[in-house]
């Protein structure tokens, strides 16, 4: 790693210039290609190839959303009240990280689901047994009704606010990875509209929303039939939707 390389980063606003030399330096791949690209203010974990969740590295193709760290708040809260060798749905899958790391900690089976088959191909490279199409219409009908945890990280930023992200994401990432609709919600309305179908007797469906939209879409499952939670740590609100333990 060179001072000017650093120098650089910096100088193209990159907050943590050493620790993302140090990175491009040690990849496989090190050449002045990469550093343009990222000091362009293309994502580092498109030019690295890869990105970083829960301490595991998984492989990510450009405009395949990338996951951040905050969901990791959402996999652990599934983890800890998921049953012995639960059967695993993540649905809108990108990398296919959620789910394998739920898998990592909780054991059991994982299937995975997206419309973007780029996304899909990042899934299966990464492990997961992942399938394209939209939302529930991907996953094969032998898991409707056996799913113990179905996490759905849908999009959920409304549409007039996709102009006021970072430009590393709202210039980068698929559109339908990131836009929600016009309140955010729409594809969690879906999810909550089908989900009883799918999940198992007690089996929980946990999504990412914003402070503000937590309770909107809290009712959402409400009014599907499902007992609902709010949670939340410093930085994410989920709301974790369970079916009935007797049906």
């Amino acid at each position: 790693m060179t001072l000017d390389l650093v120098a650089r980063l910096r100088a193209a606003g990159c907050v943590f210039a050493e620790e993302e030399a140090a990175l491009l330096v040690a990849s496989p791949r090190f050449s002045e290609d990469l550093v343009e690209r990222r000091i362009s203010g293309e994502p580092l974990e498109y030019v690295l190839g890869w990105a970083a969740f829960m301490d595991a590295r998984y492989a990510i193709s450009p405009g395949v959303f990338i996951p951040r760290h905050r969901t990791e708040f959402l996999v652990r809260t599934a983890a800890s009240a998921a049953p012995g060798s639960p059967v695993i749905l993540d649905l809108c899958c990108g990398t296919g990280a959620l789910g394998l790391a739920l898998q990592s900690l909780a054991g059991g089976t994982l299937v995975a689901a997206d419309i973007d088959p780029a996304a899909v191909h990042c899934a299966r490279a990464n492990g997961a047994d992942a399938y394209v199409g939209d939302l529930f219409d991907a996953v094969p009908a032998s898991l409707r009704g056996r799913v113990d945890v179905l996490l759905a990280n849908t999009p959920y930023v409304p549409t007039a606010a996709i102009a006021f992200l970072p430009g590393e994401f709202r210039e980068h990432e698929a559109r339908a990875a990131l836009d929600g609709g016009s309140d955010g919600l729409d594809l969690q309305r879906r999810v909550a509209a089908a989900a009883s179908t799918w999940l198992a007797p007690g089996g929980v469906v946990y999504v990412e929303a914003s402070e503000e939209q937590a309770p909107v879409s809290a009712a959402l499952f409400e009014d599907a039939g499902l007992s609902v939670r709010i949670l939340a740590d410093e930085d994410t609100t989920i709301v974790a939707a369970r079916s009935s333990p007797h049906r």
